[in-house]
């Protein structure tokens, strides 16, 4: 029999918060000399937690933040599976084929009855990116080999408005990024710039479905005709790669119709975010392929040592099956029915939000009716205080709304956007409303920053400045705290 020590007797009889372990800070930066309790571990990170925002009023995130508590159990209970071991888990292998086969089908792939489709889960949309652009680079690089021309200097068309991902993607494979300028109040790629910028070291043009921005959807279907004159003329195979990570789950559900997907013929792959409209968690997006033979086979690698040989096209190895297997429960639950009356909701949700906004008589909508369920605004007179200030005054409410300025040539514009998800109900659009005049309150009632950094940015180093310089220099102001903010080490 072993009897407890005098230190664990007393140690048991403490409450949590009285015990040695909550007391002493735990160290930030090196590993504990000894171990502590499970439940003084657990509340230690626990009280850390409750510093970080509510994720269901984060409204800057596309990413799901509610799922069913029956799709929560399934996600706890193959938490402890690593998804590449496909012959350890053929089930959860097979789920993952059925869902590529389901979004091929959903973006009209021209497959066969019986025919695969091409495609795989990915880590978020960014590796989805990585793959199709790494797939278009070698395609170009073995035609420009077979007509004894040289592959040093490949390029990529987007528009100025994408993802970080595809400027990471562009860094990081050595790829020319070739941006189209945006414009006061056209905040997408321009289809006919974007084509006279295309040459014969072009590996694809990029399509966003669903900008970041604005959440409006560019004009594929026009681009791909273009295109298609352009490759006519020059004898040129450039061909169009669709970023539907917002736009994916939303269009084939309430914009049937819209010729954006498969069923144009340059379109050649689509990627799309699990996490996003899909309706999961963070951590899965989708890559699919027109055909197989728009998937380089020298890009895939076969490995044998987990029991069977397993094709494999991914920048990760290891990685969880939950968000595979949440991502099946999803498409089975909710069916197309399902998914329709959600985005229909999300979309009814945005359009009360907007409504409310524009009744303050104080905003300019920016974002479209057609498109991904947000809404981007800006101020109609910034003369006296930003939406920097309305994003910052909004967060004592437990709201988190982004504020930012637009990218070359549209900088000058900022805007506020709050993304609508599945999980925002009419309630918290009439709270936003509310607070949203409340705060509009506030701020007029309190003397302008705006006037107060022009003042200070009006002369500087002896040089008088213009208004519209004072402006830029008030913006920057405004963008390198809300920076600092998010890069702070707290």
């Amino acid at each position: 029999m072993v009897l407890a020590t005098n230190s664990d007797s007393e140690e048991h009889l403490h409450s949590t918060f009285a015990s040695r372990y909550v007391r002493a800070v735990v160290p930030r930066f090196t590993m504990p000399n000894n171990s502590m309790p499970k439940d003084a571990a657990y509340q230690v990170i626990s009280d850390e937690l409750m510093l970080d925002g509510n994720p269901r009023l984060n409204l800057a995130s596309f990413v799901t933040t509610w799922m069913e508590p029956e799709c929560d159990k399934l996600i706890q209970e193959s938490v402890n599976k690593n998804y590449v071991d496909m012959d350890e888990y053929p089930v959860t292998t097979e789920l993952q084929n059925r869902c590529v086969n389901m979004i091929a089908n959903l973006f009209h792939a021209p497959m066969g009855e019986e025919e695969a489709a091409i495609g795989c889960g990915t880590v978020g949309s960014s590796e989805a990116i990585m793959l199709a652009g790494l797939a278009f680079k070698r395609k170009w690089q073995q035609r420009r080999r077979a007509q004894g021309l040289p592959t040093d200097n490949p390029n990529i068309v987007t528009g100025a408005n994408v993802q970080v991902c595809w400027e990471k993607f562009a860094r990081y494979f050595e790829v020319e990024l070739k941006e189209v300028k945006l414009s006061e109040g056209y905040y997408v790629m321009d289809p006919a710039k974007a084509v006279e910028m295309v040459d014969e070291n072009t590996i694809c043009v990029a399509a966003i479905l669903g900008s970041t921005l604005t959440g409006e959807f560019e004009d594929v279907k026009l681009l791909n005709d273009l295109l298609a004159e352009k490759n006519t003329e020059t004898g040129w195979d450039v061909a169009i790669h669709v970023d539907a990570a917002s736009g994916g789950f939303i269009a084939p559900f309430l914009y049937p119709d819209l010729e954006w997907d498969f069923r144009l013929p340059w379109v050649k792959s689509i990627n799309v975010s699990g996490h996003k409209y899909g309706l999961v968690y963070a951590g899965v997006g989708w890559i699919v392929w027109r055909t197989k033979d728009d998937l380089p086979e020298d890009l895939v690698f076969h490995i044998n040592y987990l029991g069977a040989d397993q094709p494999t096209f991914t920048l990760n190895f290891s990685k969880g099956s939950s968000q595979i297997i949440a991502q099946y429960y999803q498409f089975i639950r909710l069916g197309f029915e399902g998914y329709k009356n959600i985005m229909e909701n999300c979309m009814d949700n945005a359009r009360r939000l907007r409504e409310g906004i524009e009744m303050t008589g104080k905003f300019d909508i920016v974002s479209k009716d057609i498109g991904v369920p947000l809404v981007a605004f800006s101020l109609k007179d910034s003369s006296k205080h930003t939406v920097f200030e309305i994003a910052e005054s909004l967060r004592k409410f437990g709201w988190i709304i982004p504020a930012y300025t637009m990218p070359a040539d549209a900088q000058h514009i900022a805007v506020l956007r709050v993304v609508i998800r599945e999980d925002f109900s009419r309630g918290l659009a009439d709270r936003l409303i509310t607070h949203i005049i409340q705060v509009l309150k506030e701020i007029d009632g309190l003397p302008s920053r705006v006037a107060h950094l022009a003042a200070a940015a009006a002369v500087s180093g002896g040089e008088v400045k213009t208004a519209k310089m004072s402006l830029e220099d008030i913006t920057k102001y405004w963008k390198r705290l809300v920076e600092h903010k998010r890069n702070i080490v707290c």
